[in-house]
């Protein structure tokens, strides 16, 4: 017999997926992230993120060309 669902799945937007379940595993591995970053921070192994130096680095170079252009 030729069916339009798998066999062993259910139907709805999700057929085989339990949305709760796989929303609340989705929240407990991000509050678990959360979790080791703090952590981590409490000892002292705390990194600047990388967007943050990238925009310390543009002003500076935008300060130091505007210096050049303003007094040269």
């Amino acid at each position: 017999m030729n069916t339009s669902e798998p066999s062993g799945r259910g139907g709805g937007a999700n057929p085989g997926r339990d949305s709760g379940t796989e929303k609340l595993n989705w929240i407990d591995r991000r509050r678990e992230k959360i979790r080791a970053e703090i952590e981590r921070n409490r000892r002292g192994e705390y990194t600047v993120p990388t967007w943050v130096l990238a925009a310390a680095l543009v002003l500076i170079v935008v300060a130091w060309l505007a210096l050049i252009l303003y007094f040269g």
